[in-house]
């Protein structure tokens, strides 16, 4: 079953085309990432995929309900459990502890029981390694630490599928590993997830396909083995830049 439906979506700022006709699916347990060079749209079509930014044409539906689509004059702002994004600057609340950052959404927004969530979120931070910094404050954590609560916060919220905007981008390379080895863990559990990431290693290694992108489209799809191996020209330049 396909999680995830975009169809030919359009988005431009100012009149600059920034997301071209772009189509593709996520089936549940399947992990897709998503590369290319800066400015190709990465990060756009993941705050379009969750409703972040509203797309200028086409369709975005999960699980078969349309939540985007601007023809028909359907367009749905409010939360929604059905996917969570982790941003690549964290994002977490400064004034909030850990796991009020985690528990928060959950109990405001979902209405869910308040001892349950907080049992659920005690737990998601034994997962992330984290059981003794769920009083601290984020001023408290290293850059992994963060971004591991802001992972626990978005499955906290228990979404069908979970997208990444480069996770590791603010992070130095041993902070990246324990991000990384996380991400990776979730991929054993059948977590459905769409990454957007310049780790080309991380991305070969965890991914069921790959997705390149460059000037707002889809350039190159298949399985890491296919995309690894392609003769697509550009392609191979993008590819010969970021492997050494």
């Amino acid at each position: 079953m396909n999680l995830l439906e975009i169809k030919h979506i359009k988005k431009q700022f100012n009149g600059q085309k920034v997301l071209e006709d772009l189509t593709f699916s996520v089936k549940e347990g399947e992990v897709v990432s998503i590369i290319g060079p800066s400015g190709s749209g990465k990060s756009t079509l993941l705050r379009c995929a969750c409703m972040l930014e509203e797309i200028d044409e086409g369709e975005i539906a999960y699980c078969g309900e349309v939540l985007g689509n601007k023809k028909n004059g359907k367009y749905k702002k409010e939360q929604n459990s059905t996917f969570g994004l982790v941003f690549q600057n964290f994002n977490l609340f400064p004034h909030y502890t850990v796991i009020k950052n985690i528990v928060d959404a959950p109990i405001t927004v979902q209405k869910r029981k308040k001892d349950e969530v907080y049992e659920e979120a005690k737990e998601l931070l034994i997962q992330m390694g984290l059981s003794e910094k769920e009083n601290a404050y984020p001023y408290q954590l290293s850059g992994g630490q963060k971004q591991r609560v802001a992972i626990a916060r978005a499955l906290a919220m228990k979404p069908k599928i979970l997208f990444f905007d480069e996770p590791t981008s603010a992070l130095d390379p041993e902070l990246t590993a324990e991000v990384l080895k996380v991400i990776q863990s979730l991929a054993k559990k059948d977590m459905t997830m769409v990454i957007v990431t310049h780790e080309m290693g991380f991305a070969k290694k965890i991914s069921d396909r790959i997705i390149f992108m460059e000037n707002g489209r889809i350039e190159v799809e298949g399985t890491p083995q296919q995309v690894f191996t392609t003769e697509h020209v550009r392609m191979k330049q993008f590819l010969k830049g970021t492997i050494k």
